[in-house]
């Protein structure tokens, strides 16, 4: 069984930065999707940002802005988030994808002065 383990989050002001990792217990295939969702009060959970080997893909959203990256070594994904804004304050979830899904627990990003 695999679990995903968040930290990272926090409280930060508009226009500072954040860095999330997610690491995953057990030997992850690097070509098996790893991202990050996130799912503000009162709205679906949407994807951010996902890699699969070296290749990344972004919401429009955070483009410019965030930069997922993974340490195969360590089984372990990153998502560096700068120029943070409010309406970046969310719940960020971590997302594997193997024959099954799994997800971390969560972890809270407020971007708020």
């Amino acid at each position: 069984q695999v679990q995903l383990v968040e930290s990272g989050g926090g409280l930060v002001q508009p226009g500072g930065s954040l860095r999330l990792s997610c690491a995953a217990s057990g030997t992850i295939f690097r070509f098996y999707p790893m991202g990050w969702y996130r799912q503000a009060p009162g709205k679906g959970r949407e994807l951010v940002a996902i890699i699969i080997g070296d290749n990344a893909n972004y919401a429009d959203s955070v483009k410019g802005r965030f930069t997922i990256s993974r340490d195969n070594t360590k089984n372990t994904i990153y998502l560096q988030m700068n120029s943070l804004k409010p309406e970046d304050t969310a719940v960020y979830y971590c997302y594997l994808r193997m024959v099954k899904e799994y997800w971390g627990q969560g972890t809270q990003v407020t971007v708020s002065s």
